[in-house]
């Protein structure tokens, strides 16, 4: 690892508020005690209000503004991948996203990583196995963001029809399926429905209150199996 990849992150772990001790530093990076005494000696050099001492533990100090982030090899390609599977599997306004976050990341990211935006060994290609909506999906994420009702026709996987207006928490994506996961007016609990069975999707401006036992969180909890 390069001193400067070292240095942040010993930085990294420092910020996240805790007191941590050199010996817990050098477990999580590899190297020894003394190592991580010259990295803060010499992040102490350059200004970084570190606080603490040795054999008591190291801690940032409280408001301390980072530089901006810069990412390891092995992140940056988790997230152009992650980028490039949005951009194939989402819908346009946020495939746009990701591509404008992808021209952030190569704005700042430095020269030798540059190769990973041209790297074409993990890729995320669009399939013909894509599910095709009846509606936009860029405006049922505002409607989950905004808390805003939606009302539907749903046909199950045996064509039965029914008419819903649902609570929209989530959306989940598996593979090449698109679901939502809503409080189910009609049913007075939770359901998921796939997206490409959803039609007449019209998007209420009645918006509906984070309601306890309701919630996306109690939603995942529930398909967790956690109490």
């Amino acid at each position: 690892m390069r001193r400067a990849d070292r240095l942040f992150q010993v930085i990294q772990h420092l910020r996240r508020g805790r007191v941590i001790t050199a010996e817990t530093l050098g477990q999580r990076l590899g190297v020894s005690e003394r190592t991580i005494y010259r990295c803060i000696r010499d992040l102490l050099a350059s200004g970084v209000p570190i606080e603490g001492e040795a054999g008591v533990g190291y801690s940032l100090r409280k408001g301390y503004d980072l530089p901006p982030l810069m990412f390891s090899e092995d992140e940056l390609e988790a997230l152009i991948f992650g980028a490039r599977i949005v951009q194939s599997w989402s819908d346009s306004e946020m495939a746009r996203s990701a591509d404008d976050a992808l021209g952030k990341i190569a704005a700042v990211i430095p020269p030798h990583l540059r190769r990973l935006l041209e790297d074409a060994s993990l890729w995320a290609p669009a399939s013909k196995q894509q599910r095709t909506l009846s509606f936009d999906l860029s405006q049922l994420r505002r409607a989950v963001r905004s808390r805003h009702k939606v009302r539907f026709a749903y046909h199950d996987e045996k064509g039965a029809q029914t008419h819903r207006i649902v609570r929209p928490l989530a959306l989940w994506f598996y593979g090449s399926t698109w679901l939502a996961g809503a409080w189910c007016e009609l049913r007075d609990d939770f359901r998921f429905f796939r997206l490409d069975r959803m039609s007449d999707v019209a998007f209420m401006p009645e918006t509906f209150a984070h309601e306890p036992g309701r919630t996306a969180e109690e939603l995942l909890r529930r398909v967790l199996g956690r109490d």
